[in-house]
C-alpha cells in the first residue's frame, strides 16, 4: 500500500476544518472562506465542485471562466440526451419499459458521453507516478498528475484523455495532461487477460499489439465516444492509499468536428480530463475500490451557483450504527437490473406537496427511478408528474405564470420580477418502506420553472437528477443493498 504524498494532502486536504482552497482566483478563495462541508468520518474524501460553478477547481475554472455559459436550451437538450441514453440502454437490454429502440425522441443521441459536461459534478484525483520535477531527491516521490474528472453514476468504464491528444486538442483544461510514457507505473492490460475479457461485448475495443483496447459505445451506433488503450496505473482519491486502477486511456473521441456541441474531441465546453465511472459494473471505480475502501461511496453536490463545496467519499464501510442504518439518513432499498447492473435504482411510493400526499396510485411508480449524478432535471411517470404539476401550480397561484423555455421539457414557469421573495412549496419524496425525504428548496425550481419533467410513458423508469439531490449526501451502500440520503450535508 503506497502512501499518498504531501502534495496530495496539500491539494485535497486532510479534514473539513483544515483544508485550504487554492486561491488562484478571488472567486475560488471566496468559496473556500464561506464553504461548509461535512463529509462522514469514514472512507477517503475529496472536495466536489460543479464543473462551471463559482467553486470550480482553479485548473478548470480558468478555462471555464473564458467560455460563454451554455444556454438553457442547450442544457435542456443535453439533459434529454442523457435521459434518452439511460432509457435506450435499458430498452436494448431486453427490459420492457414501454420504449422501443426506435422510440427515442432524439434522432441523433451520439454526442452524449463526452459532450455533456455542462455544470457537472467534478472532482480532482491524482493519476500515475509521473514525478513533479527532475530533482533527484524528488524522484522517489511519485506524485502523479492532477486530473479533473466528471463523476458518473450511470456508466462503468472510467477514462481519461491521454497524450498524444487528437487534433484539434482533446480538451481545454489546464491540468497537466496524463502522459502514460512518463508514468513508471503505467501498465497496458494484455489481450486474453481476465480484465480484458471482463470488458465484454459492450466495452471491448479489440486488441492492438497484444494490448487490450476499450471502447465506450452509444446504443445503436458503431461510433464511440471514447476509445483507446485499456490500462492500469496508480490512482489517489483523497488523502489515503493509492490503488491500482484500470481505466481507459483515450486517444480518440467521437464528434471531433462538433465543437458547437462540446464534443469530446475539441468542443469549447469540454474542460474536464475524463469521466470517473461509478456504475455497478465490475469495471467501475466503485467496484475496483471495494476491496480497499469497502463496497460503498457517497457524494454531496452543492446547489447550482452556490459558493459552498461538496464532497465525494470513496468507500466507507461504517461500523455499527453507521451507514444508511444511521438516523441521519433517509434510507431505501437499492434495486438493481439483472441485465444492466450499471444503474442504481430506488422505488418511489408517492410524492407530497406541503405535506399533502398526491393522489397517485403506487403502481405508477412500479418501474422505479434511476439515480443519476449527471442528469439535472428529475423525470417522473406522466401520471405522477401531472398530479405534481397541478398541486404545484395551485400553491404558486400568487405568482405570475411565464411562458416555458424552448425545448418543451419544462412547462411550469414563473415571472418573479417584482416579487420580494419566492417561497416554493415543500416537496417530499416517499420511498419504499415509507421513508420520507424532503427536497432542498434549491431543488424545486430551475431557471424559475418547476424542476421536474415527465417521461413519455408510465412504464419507463424515472430519473432522479442532481438538482433534486443537491445539498444532501447520497450514500450508495452497495454492500448493504441500500441508498441513504442525508440532508444539509453541503
Amino acid at each position: 500500500m503506497v502512501l499518498v504524498l504531501p502534495l496530495l494532502l496539500l491539494l485535497l486536504g486532510s479534514s473539513p476544518t483544515t483544508r485550504a482552497a487554492d486561491d488562484h482566483t478571488s472567486s475560488h478563495a471566496a468559496c473556500s472562506r464561506h464553504s461548509v462541508i461535512s463529509p462522514p468520518q469514514h472512507g477517503s474524501w475529496v472536495p466536489l465542485y460543479r464543473h462551471l460553478g463559482p467553486c470550480s477547481p482553479p485548473s478548470s475554472f480558468t478555462g471555464a471562466a473564458k467560455k460563454k455559459p451554455p444556454s438553457l436550451a442547450d442544457l435542456l437538450r443535453q439533459d434529454q440526451l442523457r435521459v434518452d441514453h439511460i432509457h435506450r440502454r435499458l430498452s436494448e437490454s431486453g427490459e420492457d419499459f414501454g420504449v422501443s429502440k426506435e422510440g427515442s425522441s432524439v434522432k441523433d443521441p451520439l454526442r452524449f458521453e463526452a459532450a455533456y459536461l455542462h455544470d457537472q459534478p467534478v472532482i480532482q484525483v491524482l493519476l500515475g507516478s509521473q514525478p513533479k520535477s527532475s530533482d533527484k531527491q524528488q524522484q522517489q516521490s511519485q506524485v502523479g498528475v492532477i486530473q479533473t474528472v466528471v463523476l458518473d453514476t450511470a456508466s462503468d468504464v472510467p477514462w481519461v484523455q491521454c497524450v498524444p491528444c487528437p487534433i484539434p486538442p482533446c480538451h481545454t483544461q489546464t491540468d497537466t495532461f496524463y502522459d502514460p510514457t512518463k508514468s513508471s507505473t503505467y501498465d497496458p492490460v494484455s489481450c486474453g487477460s481476465p480484465a480484458c475479457a471482463q470488458l465484454g461485448r459492450l466495452y471491448s475495443g479489440g486488441c492492438a499489439s497484444d494490448h487490450c483496447q476499450y471502447r465506450v459505445r452509444f446504443p445503436n451506433s458503431n461510433v464511440s465516444s471514447s476509445s483507446g488503450a485499456y490500462a492500469t496505473d496508480l490512482l489517489a482519491v483523497g488523502p489515503g492509499a493509492q490503488i491500482t486502477f484500470r481505466f481507459g486511456c483515450s486517444h480518440a473521441d467521437a464528434n471531433t468536428d462538433d465543437a458547437d456541441h462540446g464534443g469530446g474531441g475539441g468542443g469549447d465546453n469540454v474542460t474536464a480530463a475524463g469521466v470517473m465511472a461509478l456504475g455497478g459494473g465490475p469495471e467501475s471505480l466503485a467496484s475496483q475500490a471495494a476491496g480497499t475502501y469497502g463496497p460503498a461511496f457517497s457524494y454531496c453536490i452543492p446547489a447550482a451557483g452556490s459558493r459552498r463545496l461538496g464532497f465525494f467519499v470513496l468507500g466507507g464501510a461504517p461500523g455499527a450504527g453507521g451507514g444508511v442504518s444511521s438516523s441521519q439518513y433517509v434510507a431505501t432499498p437499492m434495486l438493481r437490473y439483472q441485465r444492466v447492473p450499471t444503474f442504481y435504482r430506488v422505488r418511489l411510493l408517492g410524492i407530497a406537496v406541503n405535506g399533502q400526499l398526491l393522489n397517485v396510485t403506487p403502481s405508477a411508480f412500479a418501474a422505479g427511478a434511476v439515480l443519476d449524478a449527471r442528469a439535472a432535471v428529475t423525470r417522473l411517470p406522466p401520471t405522477a408528474y401531472a398530479a405534481l404539476r397541478e398541486a404545484f401550480r395551485g400553491w404558486m397561484a400568487a405568482y405570475t405564470a411565464a411562458p416555458p423555455p424552448k425545448g418543451g421539457l419544462l412547462d411550469t414557469c414563473y415571472d418573479f420580477a417584482g416579487a420580494f421573495f419566492v417561497v416554493p412549496p415543500r416537496i417530499e419524496l416517499v420511498f419504499e418502506r415509507g421513508n420520507v425525504l424532503e427536497l432542498d428548496r434549491t431543488g424545486v425550481l430551475f431557471h424559475d420553472c418547476l424542476a421536474f419533467a415527465a417521461n413519455r410513458d408510465d412504464r419507463m423508469p424515472g430519473i432522479i437528477g442532481n438538482l433534486q439531490q443537491q445539498t444532501m449526501e447520497v450514500l450508495y451502500d452497495v454492500g448493504a443493498g441500500a441508498v441513504g440520503f442525508r440532508r444539509g450535508a453541503c
